[in-house]
């Protein structure tokens, strides 16, 4: 999976406080844009569906 295309959020200001995202083979990856060489968090579209529901609608779990 070193061939993946990231997008930044919309949202996202400049700098490097964003979060970067790509899907291949139906996994979505995830990385951070300070160090997007670091670490990639991958999960399921449908978990990835589900956190920014949660997120969206303010949910906190923690």
């Amino acid at each position: 999976m070193t061939d993946l295309t990231w997008q930044k959020s919309s949202y996202c200001a400049q700098g490097n406080s964003c979060v970067h995202v790509a899907v291949h083979d139906n996994t979505v990856s995830v990385t951070e844009s300070s160090d997007p060489s670091g670490a990639i968090l991958r999960t399921t579209p449908t978990a990835w569906a589900a956190l920014l529901r949660s997120v969206k609608a303010g949910i906190n779990h923690g």
